[in-house]
C-alpha cells in the first residue's frame, strides 16, 4: 500500500470515473510549477510575486481596464489587489487615472517599464509553451491544447482568456 495511504491502481484504459488520474494531474501541476518558475525568477529581481505578474499580465494586455474589471478577471479581493496594486504603481510598472465620466473609476495603464517587463516575462512563456507545442504537432497541438485549457477552467474563468488565433500584442 502506497504511504499516502491512496489507492494508485494502474489503468490500462488511461482513465475511470472511479480512480483518480494521478499521472495527468501530476504532470499538471508540474507543468505549471515550470512555466510560472520561469517568470518567478525574472520577478523576484523586482520584488514582485505571481499575484504582481498577474495584474501586470492583464493591465498591459487591456489598457484602461477598471479595477472593478479586474478583480472581476482574477476573481481575488479588492484587498489583495490593493496591496499588488500599489506596489506596481510605485514601483513605476502601472499607472492609474481617473475615469473621464466617473472620476471614482480608476482606469489603469502600463506604463513602458510595465509594458517591457510584462512582455518580457510573456516572450519567456511563450518560448516555453512553443517548444512544447512544437512536440505535439505544431499548429494542431496549439488547438487542442487551447481547447484542452480552457474546458479544464471554471466557465466564468474563461471569460478572461481573450479569444482568436493570433497572439495579440500588449498595447503601444
Amino acid at each position: 500500500m502506497p504511504r499516502s495511504g491512496v489507492e494508485t491502481q494502474a489503468r490500462p484504459d488511461g482513465g475511470s470515473e472511479d480512480l483518480p488520474d494521478y499521472g495527468l494531474i501530476e504532470s499538471f501541476f508540474f507543468a505549471y510549477r515550470d512555466f510560472v518558475g520561469d517568470a518567478d525568477r525574472i520577478l523576484l529581481e523586482y520584488g514582485f510575486g505571481r499575484a504582481h505578474h498577474r495584474v501586470l499580465h492583464f493591465v498591459a494586455r487591456r489598457p484602461g481596464m477598471t479595477v472593478a474589471e479586474l478583480l472581476d478577471v482574477l476573481r481575488i479581493t479588492k484587498q489583495s489587489l490593493n496591496r499588488v496594486l500599489k506596489e506596481l504603481v510605485g514601483k513605476g510598472f502601472i499607472r492609474q487615472e481617473e475615469g473621464r465620466d466617473d472620476r471614482r473609476r480608476r482606469l489603469l495603464h502600463p506604463t513602458e517599464a510595465g509594458r517591457d517587463l510584462a512582455v518580457r516575462l510573456a516572450q519567456l512563456q511563450t518560448r516555453r509553451l512553443r517548444a512544447a507545442l512544437a512536440a505535439c504537432d505544431g499548429s494542431a497541438g496549439r488547438e487542442a491544447a487551447r481547447r484542452f485549457l480552457l474546458a479544464v477552467m471554471d466557465p466564468r474563468g474563461a471569460r478572461g482568456v481573450q479569444d482568436g488565433a493570433r497572439p495579440a500584442r500588449i498595447g503601444r
